[in-house]
């Protein structure tokens, strides 16, 4: 019976062990624009910076382009890639900027584990800064994917018309 309880222990501590724990080793991305640390804080603001250098996550609600709806690109604030269009912007009702779709080659994608499971981290193709996450839970009628963004990773570009 002793050894059955301690085999029990023994496999409930090996199986504990989730790919969700194991840290990736992954290439680093090289990017159009590089920048050191010093010159990303000097160019963008506090949280521009936590945003799309340390891929944290704004407060929802908080953005201020969460409701615009005026016609136009979203563009990166670190680097001014063209990104999302404002006809493919949707209100998610999320608290984040939500898109059904990118501006193809300009978003790239990675993966993301950091809060224990796994998902499509976006970031910019052209000098990595990180925006958000997509989901598959955008409308059904178009793509069907929910581009998640923190608005302080954006910067709003109207049209002329």
């Amino acid at each position: 019976m002793k050894k059955i309880t301690l085999l029990t222990i023994i496999g409930l501590f090996t199986s504990c062990n989730s790919s969700a724990q194991k840290t990736e080793t992954k290439e680093k991305e090289t990017f159009t624009i590089t920048k050191t640390e010093a010159e990303w804080k000097a160019q963008l603001n506090e949280k521009q910076y936590y945003v799309l250098r340390e891929a944290g996550t704004e407060r929802p609600f908080s953005s201020p382009l969460n409701k615009n709806y005026k016609k136009g690109t979203y563009h990166c604030a670190a680097c001014n890639t063209p990104l999302f269009k404002s006809e493919h912007k949707y209100d998610s009702k999320s608290g984040w900027p939500s898109f059904d779709r990118e501006i193809e080659g300009n978003v790239a994608f990675g993966t993301d584990t950091k809060i224990g499971y796994t998902r499509d981290e976006e970031h910019c193709a052209t000098c990595g800064g990180h925006f958000g996450h997509v989901f598959n839970d955008g409308p059904k009628e178009t793509t069907g994917k929910r581009h998640c963004i923190n608005g302080d990773a954006l910067i709003f570009v109207a049209s002329e018309e």
